[in-house]
């Protein structure tokens, strides 16, 4: 008896020293935790969210979880940093509003926490900071400005003032395009790193991607002349038309110079985003009906779904399929190669685009990108802790104390196999749990509200 209420005496002066939770804290009770600052599990731990971020985390026999907490019960389950996707499409402008939180909520749905909008407007910055202020539910925004294309009143002048337009505006990078004279591109950049704001997409052919490093470009995307800058010395369509060269690339690249593209990618510090799926899209020679029968298509308006199909009828009629192939080919022998020189690759999809709904298409994106060698650990690394790294910005990509609370909580290790991401047990977003039953929920009112 005596020994009983010691135990509960115990008990008391214990609950005595527990401080109540603020509203919203969530304990994640048993869990198995993925911290990504190296290829590691952490088991039976409690990670307990609080006002936003990670508060405690540690051993689930030392942590004591605060009363008032919502406990989630990790046990069996995996616990990793919400992923970041590095090329989206946000909405534009005049985009219904109830459209905008469709696409947001697919990316959260999927686990995409923190998105890079790469393609943008004023109204992003305003969608920025309604969801910074907790007013809009959606992913953390990196917000480029209006992109930089070629046009005839973009001269070097007015590139440059555009550069401190949007710099003075509050967008967080410069999206470059195809076409840019080089006189253009290295004014845009030479700005941009005057100002301290990153410019980072496409690589225009005049400027060539040995140029475009060389001049400070954070980001390469799509893996952008890498292919133009491996073609072959004797190569027969030096001077052929921009179509030609366009399509018949591939048949023409010497595999012998991706040593020295990675090794200049990786010297010069900048952040490759592959988009794989979606230029396998554009490279195989597989019918429309085939990527038409995508069940998250339906979450999507009809009138999207058939221009992309539409799009890929045209795109598979004008395609040479040999120099397709190699294309796809030579993409993962490069994006092997710069893994293994220890280049920086950050995950992108470029959703939405065509037959890439956002938040489902980083599934087809881990498939190919393991297709290509890279291991479990490295695919996840690229869409948390390498994208951190590349903002310069700890405050997520990690599960670790004070870090933004955006998790991920799966029903399987990722690292036995990557496309485990797929198993969700439920996404937190700055604090915000949703359940995997209530992301269901919400997924099938989007189908139903998609036009027919």
């Amino acid at each position: 008896m005596r020994a009983r209420n010691l135990a509960a005496l115990a008990a008391f002066l214990l609950g005595l020293g527990c401080q109540s939770a603020p509203e919203g804290t969530v304990a994640f009770v048993n869990v198995s935790v993925l911290p990504m600052d190296n290829e590691r599990v952490l088991e039976a731990q409690t990670v307990v969210t609080s006002l936003g971020q990670i508060s405690e985390l540690g051993p689930a026999s030392e942590i004591k979880v605060p009363r008032g907490s919502a406990i989630v019960d990790g046990s069996g389950k995996y616990l990793i940093p919400g992923l970041t996707e590095m090329h989206a499409h946000l909405p534009g402008a005049d985009t219904p509003p109830e459209e905008v939180d469709r696409i947001l909520f697919l990316f959260l749905s999927n686990g995409v926490t923190t998105v890079r909008g790469m393609l943008g407007n004023a109204s992003h910055l305003e969608l920025r900071q309604q969801i910074e202020d907790g007013v809009r539910l959606g992913p953390t925004i990196y917000a480029a400005g209006p992109a930089f294309r070629a046009s005839e009143d973009l001269t070097v002048e007015a590139a440059r003032q555009r550069v401190r337009e949007q710099h003075q505006a509050g967008f967080d990078l410069l999206k470059i395009l195809e076409g840019l004279s080089t006189d253009v591109y290295d004014a845009i950049a030479e700005e941009a790193i005057q100002a301290g704001i990153p410019f980072g997409g496409h690589v225009p052919n005049e400027v060539g991607l040995l140029h475009a490093l060389a001049a400070g470009q954070s980001s390469i995307d799509h893996l952008d002349n890498f292919l133009e800058a491996m073609e072959a010395d004797a190569s027969p369509i030096k001077n052929a038309d921009a179509s030609t060269r366009g399509r018949d690339m591939a048949l023409h690249a010497d595999e012998r110079k991706i040593p020295a593209l990675v090794a200049a990618t990786k010297l010069a510090d900048a952040s490759v985003v592959p988009t794989m799926a979606l230029w396998e899209t554009f490279n195989a020679d597989v019918s429309a009906e085939h990527y038409a029968g995508f069940d998250e298509l339906k979450y999507l308006p009809r009138e999207t779904v058939d221009a992309w199909i539409e799009s890929q009828k045209s795109r598979r009629e004008r395609l040479n399929a040999e120099a397709a192939a190699r294309v796809i080919e030579i993409r993962k022998k490069v994006l092997k190669a710069l893994q293994d020189e220890g280049a920086r690759i950050v995950f992108g999809t470029d959703a939405p685009q065509i037959f890439n709904v956002p938040g489902f298409s980083i599934h087809r994106e881990i498939s190919i990108m393991a297709s290509a060698g890279l291991t479990p650990y490295q695919i996840l690394a690229s869409a948390t802790r390498n994208a951190a790294e590349h903002f310069g910005n700890d405050a997520f990509g990690s599960v670790a104390v004070g870090t933004r609370a955006d998790l991920v909580l799966l029903e399987a290790n990722p690292l036995d196999d990557a496309a485990n991401v797929a198993k969700r047990a439920g996404v937190m977003v700055r604090g915000r749990w949703l359940p995997e039953a209530e992301i269901q929920a919400k997924l099938e009112d989007l189908a139903a509200t998609a036009s027919p």
